[in-house]
């Protein structure tokens, strides 16, 4: 995940790809304290991820994580689609996925994962080499960050 965001940020932020070092919290939400986020990172290395739950499980834990300053949600998001790639054949078709939904689901998640697992299977696709597909996932990310400005086909 390192690489993604080091890749998607390299020109925007001199922390692109690097373990932050401060803490940071969205809303009530505290993320892993800097002194347990390595501890954390590992363990999360370590967790298997050859099944849709075992993958999603493994994404839910990234984000509670959060091991970047900013852009957390567009490179994890990037990073679970290369994973069910890599064990299901299959990816997150994102536009199938409403943001209020996905939001309030990502947040209980640490609680409860069936939210998050039962939005993200339903927008499973076997269009694991479609363009369409990848940019539309794109757009999609970055307007559940609440950037709109830009439409990738537009670009």
């Amino acid at each position: 995940m390192q690489a993604i965001h080091k890749y998607l940020f390299d020109e925007i932020y001199d922390f692109a790809g690097k373990i932050r070092t401060v803490n940071i919290a969205k809303g009530n939400f505290r993320f892993v304290p800097v002194m347990y986020l390595e501890a954390a990172l590992a363990n999360i290395e370590k967790m298997p991820q050859s099944t849709f739950d075992e993958i999603v499980e493994k994404y839910i834990e990234i984000n509670i994580a959060h091991p970047f300053r900013e852009g957390n949600g567009r490179s994890a998001r990037i990073w679970l689609d290369l994973m069910l790639k890599a064990a299901l054949h299959k990816v997150v078709d994102w536009s199938r996925v409403d943001k209020d939904d996905y939001l309030l689901a990502m947040e209980r998640s640490p609680i409860k994962d069936i939210e998050i697992k039962h939005l993200l299977k339903n927008a499973l696709t076997g269009d694991v080499d479609s363009r369409e597909v990848y940019m539309k996932g794109i757009d999609h990310s970055y307007c559940y960050e609440g950037y709109e400005a830009f439409k990738t086909e537009e670009l």
